[in-house]
C-alpha cells in the first residue's frame, strides 16, 4: 500500500527486518523482494533494485515460478527507469506470455498497459494507445480499477505525443480523478502534473500555474524528487511565457537539480530546452543558449520530439544572431525530423493530430522567411502544412518542382477565382491573396490571440437567436476589416473567393462577415464564399459546374433509434422535396427503418454523382472520425461512423449533409475541422456541404429545395448554395437571420 502512494522510503523501512527462517522460501520472501526492488527502483537506486530483483527471481525460480511473470513485469520497470527500453519491452513480453499461459488477467493487465508505454517512449504512438485499449479494456472486465488511472494516464501521454493536446487532457483529467477516488495519491501526482502540462500547451497559463503549484506542494509532501522536478520545470516554462524571466530562472534551476540530483535524464534534458530559451531572451545570453541545445541535441537516445524542439529553438537563436544560413539549415533539420517521426505513425486518425506537436517551431520558420522579406518561401511552408493527412491519404502530389506560389497564381487564373491563404500565428499572422488575374499579394495581420477572440466571440453571435446586421455586431465589421479588407481591391464583385483558413478560422463562415459600405450588408451579397483546405483542392472548388444529373442517392428520414435523436419533424418532405429535381430513374431513396449504416455501405455509394444525408449527426471531439450519421437501428448499431465512411470510396460524388454538426469541431492544426465532411472529402467527394453547427429542421429543408431547383437549371453546386442562401436571407421572415442560412458551407474536395 505504501508502495502504490509512492511512499517509497517508507516501504523501505518497514520491510528492512529479516523475514523468520520459515518464510525464507515462502511466496512472502518473493513479494518481499519484489517490493523493495520497486520502491528502490522509484528512488533511482538501481543497483539496491537489482540485487532485490536478483534475489526475488532465485526464490521465485526455485520455489515458486508462479510468481515468474511479476519478477519480470518488475524486471522491465527496472529497465526503463534505467533507461533501458529494449529490455524493458523484453521483460514486459515475458511476464505477457507468462500472464496469457497462467490465465493471469490481472497481470497480463499490467503487462499490456506497460507495453504500451514502451511503445510511447518508442514513438510508436498508435501500437500505445491499442495496447492501452487492450489492458483499459480488460483491466475494466476483471475489475481492476487500481489499474485504471495507469492506464488512462498511459494513453494520454500517447495522444500528447501525436499533438492531441484536447483528448489527452481530457484522459489526463479521468486518470487524475480515478487515482483520487482509488486514494491513490502517488499516481494522482503524476497526472496532475500532466494535467498542469497540457493546459501549458493549450495556452491556458494560469489553470497551468495553479494545478502545477498544487501538484508541487504534493510533490513535496511525498517526496517525489522526479514530480518535485517536472512540475518545476512546467512552471519555468509558465513564468517565461509571462515574461517573468528571474522567476523562470529560478524554477528552472530548481528543476534540474532534482533531476541531476536523482539522475533523471529526459527530465534534465527538457529543463535545458528552458534554459536555453532563458538565456536566449536575454540580451547576452545567445552563447549560452547555442551551446545548452547543442549539448542536448548530442544526446542520442533523446526522444525525437525533443530533438526537434532542440533544432528549431536553435535555428531561432541563429535567426536572432543574425545567421540566416545556420538559422535556415536547423529550420529544415527540424522539419525533417518531425517529418520522419510522423511518417512512423501508420493510423490515418493518429496522424491527424500529430503537426500541433511542432507547429511552434513552424510558427518562428514562417516568421523567420517573413523577416527576409521571402514571403514566396514562406506560403510554401504554409502551404506543406495543409491538410497533410487528407491529401496523403487521396495520394495527391503536387507536381515536382512546381512552387506553391507558382500553384496558386495559375489556379487563380485559370479558374478565374481570387484565393485567400491565412497563417494564424503567435506574434504575427498573415494573408497571401492571389487575384483572378494570377498575381500574388501579401499582407501581415494581428496575433493569433486577437483574432481568436473576436472569432470566438462573432461566431456566438451568429449563431445566437438575433441579427448580427440589424444589431450592428462590430465583431462582424471588424473581422471583414482584419481578415479581408486588406484585398479586397482584388475581389471584384459577384466572384469566386476561395478561402484557405487556418487555426480558428476554420470554424468561421467568412458570408456572414459584415461590410459597411455602400449600406451594411452581409458580404454574401457580394461573393461566392468556398472553403478549401488545401490549395490541391482549389479546381474542385469551380470545375463542378455541371447540372443535376447522374444518379443520385438519397438516405434518411431513419427510425428514431433512442430518444436523444428524436425524428426530424421535415425529414420526410425534404427527401421528397429533393426528389423531385431529380428523374425518377436516377434516384434511389432509402428511408425509415431501412436507412441504416449498412445500408449505405450495400448501395455501392461510389456509383453516385449526388448523395444526400437527412437525419441527425454526431461530433466527437476526442475521436473525430467517430463523428456519426444517426441512422435507423441495425441490431446494435445505428450509427454511421466517419471511420467507415472513408472506407467506402467515392468517385467525384457531392455529398450533402443535413445534419448537425456534419463540419466536426475539432481543430487540427494544419488539417482544419475534422468530422463527417472530412471523412467524406477523404473517400473521394468532390465537394461536400455541411453544417458548421446545429441546424434548424425546418429552414434547413426550405434551404435544399431552393438548392437542388438551382442545381437542376444547371447553375455549380457553390453558386447555387450561395442563392438558396441569399433566398432565405432576403426572404423577410424568421430564416433571415444567419442562424438559418449560414451554419451550410461547400468545402472543395479533389
Amino acid at each position: 500500500m505504501l508502495l502504490r502512494k509512492r511512499l517509497n522510503q517508507e516501504a523501505l523501512d518497514l520491510l528492512r527486518p529479516t523475514l523468520p527462517e520459515f518464510l525464507a522460501t515462502s511466496d512472502v520472501a518473493v513479494w518481499q523482494r519484489l517490493t523493495q526492488a520497486s520502491a528502490s527502483g522509484y528512488l533511482f537506486q538501481f543497483a539496491d533494485a537489482d540485487r532485490f530483483l536478483s534475489q526475488a527471481n532465485d526464490i521465485a525460480t526455485r520455489y515458486h515460478p508462479e510468481l515468474l511473470g511479476e519478477v519480470a513485469l518488475r524486471r522491465g520497470t527496472l529497465e526503463f527507469l534505467e533507461g533501458n527500453t529494449q529490455g524493458a519491452q523484453e521483460a514486459y513480453r515475458a511476464a505477457l506470455a507468462i500472464a496469457r499461459k497462467q490465465k493471469d488477467p490481472f497481470l497480463e493487465t499490467a503487462s499490456l498497459g506497460s507495453l504500451g508505454l514502451i511503445a510511447t517512449r518508442e514513438e510508436h504512438y498508435d501500437e500505445s494507445i491499442d495496447l492501452n485499449r487492450a489492458a483499459l479494456n480488460l483491466s475494466r472486465s476483471i475489475g481492476a480499477r487500481g489499474s485504471e488511472p495507469i492506464i488512462l494516464g498511459n494513453t494520454a501521454w500517447g495522444l500528447f505525443e501525436l499533438g492531441d493536446y484536447d483528448g489527452s487532457l481530457n484522459l489526463f483529467q479521468q486518470a487524475q480523478q480515478s487515482a483520487e477516488r482509488e486514494a491513490n495519491p502517488g499516481v494522482e501526482l503524476g497526472w496532475a502534473v500532466d494535467v498542469g502540462a497540457l493546459n501549458f500547451y493549450l495556452h491556458d497559463y494560469s489553470s497551468a500555474e495553479n494545478e502545477l503549484r498544487q501538484a508541487l506542494e504534493l510533490a513535496k509532501q511525498l517526496d517525489q524528487k522526479s514530480q518535485i522536478g517536472a512540475s518545476l520545470d512546467v512552471l519555468a516554462s509558465v513564468a517565461l511565457k509571462q515574461g517573468r524571466i528571474e522567476a523562470a530562472e529560478s524554477y528552472d534551476q530548481q528543476a534540474l537539480a532534482q533531476f541531476r540530483a536523482i539522475g533523471y535524464d529526459a527530465g534534465e534534458l527538457s529543463s535545458e530546452l528552458t534554459e536555453a530559451q532563458i538565456a536566449a531572451g536575454r540580451p547576452d545570453g545567445a552563447a549560452k543558449a547555442e551551446r545548452v541545445l547543442n549539448s542536448v541535441l548530442r544526446e542520442s537516445n533523446s526522444e525525437a520530439s525533443t530533438h526537434w524542439l532542440a533544432e528549431a529553438r536553435l535555428a531561432k537563436v541563429y535567426a536572432d544572431e543574425g545567421k540566416s544560413k545556420d538559422a535556415e539549415r536547423q529550420f529544415r533539420q527540424a522539419i525533417a525530423t518531425v517529418e520522419s517521426a510522423r511518417r512512423s505513425v501508420q493510423g490515418e486518425d493518429l496522424r491527424l493530430s500529430f503537426l500541433a506537436n511542432a507547429i511552434e517551431f513552424y510558427d518562428d520558420y514562417v516568421d523567420f522567411l517573413v523577416a527576409q522579406h521571402r514571403t514566396d518561401d514562406a506560403l510554401e511552408l504554409a502551404t506543406q502544412t495543409r491538410a497533410q493527412t487528407l491529401t496523403e491519404g487521396l495520394r495527391l502530389n503536387r507536381p515536382v518542382g512546381l512552387r506553391a506560389s507558382v500553384d496558386l497564381e495559375r489556379a487563380a487564373q485559370r479558374e478565374g477565382v481570387t484565393i485567400l491563404t491565412y497563417w494564424l500565428g503567435e506574434s504575427h499572422s498573415y494573408l497571401w491573396a492571389v487575384s483572378p488575374n494570377g498575381k500574388l499579394h501579401f499582407f501581415t495581420l494581428p496575433p493569433e490571440s486577437e483574432i481568436d477572440s473576436i472569432v470566438k466571440s462573432y461566431t456566438g453571435a451568429v449563431q445566437g437567436p438575433r441579427d448580427p446586421l440589424s444589431t450592428g455586431n462590430e465583431d462582424g465589421a471588424h473581422l471583414f476589416e482584419m481578415l479581408v479588407q486588406p484585398a479586397i481591391a482584388f475581389i471584384p464583385r459577384g466572384s469566386r473567393v476561395v478561402v484557405i483558413p487556418d487555426g480558428s478560422l476554420f470554424g468561421l463562415n467568412f458570408e456572414t462577415l459584415l461590410v459597411e459600405s455602400p449600406a451594411p450588408h452581409y458580404w454574401i451579397d457580394d461573393v461566392t464564399v468556398v472553403d478549401a483546405s488545401s490549395p490541391m483542392f482549389i479546381s474542385a472548388a469551380s470545375r463542378m459546374n455541371h447540372s443535376a444529373r447522374g444518379k443520385a442517392l438519397l438516405i434518411g428520414d431513419p427510425v428514431s433509434p433512442r430518444a436523444d435523436f428524436p425524428p426530424l419533424p421535415n425529414a420526410a418532405s425534404e427527401i421528397t422535396d429533393v426528389r423531385r429535381h431529380f428523374p425518377p430513374g436516377d434516384v434511389t431513396v432509402i428511408t425509415g427503418k431501412n436507412a441504416t449504416a449498412q445500408a449505405y455501405a450495400d448501395s455501392r455509394p461510389g456509383q453516385f454523382s449526388y448523395i444526400h444525408f437527412v437525419a441527425h449527426g454526431t461530433s466527437s471531439v476526442t475521436a473525430p472520425l467517430d463523428s456519426a450519421v444517426i441512422l435507423s437501428s441495425q441490431g446494435d448499431s445505428f450509427k454511421l461512423y466517419g471511420r467507415d465512411i472513408v472506407n467506402l470510396p467515392l468517385h467525384g460524388a457531392l455529398v450533402t449533409i443535413s445534419a448537425c454538426h456534419g463540419v466536426g469541431t475539432r481543430n487540427y492544426s494544419g488539417e482544419g475541422l475534422v468530422g463527417l465532411s472530412w471523412a467524406f472529402l477523404r473517400a473521394g467527394a468532390s465537394a461536400v456541404i455541411a453544417a458548421l453547427w446545429e441546424v434548424d429542421d425546418a429552414s434547413t429543408a426550405n434551404l435544399m429545395d431552393h438548392f437542388y431547383d438551382q442545381l437542376s437549371k444547371g447553375v455549380a453546386p457553390a453558386d447555387a448554395l450561395r442563392n438558396a442562401k441569399l433566398i432565405l436571407l432576403h426572404s423577410e421572415s424568421v430564416y433571415g437571420k444567419p442562424f438559418y442560412w449560414a451554419p451550410f458551407q461547400y468545402y472543395a474536395g479533389a
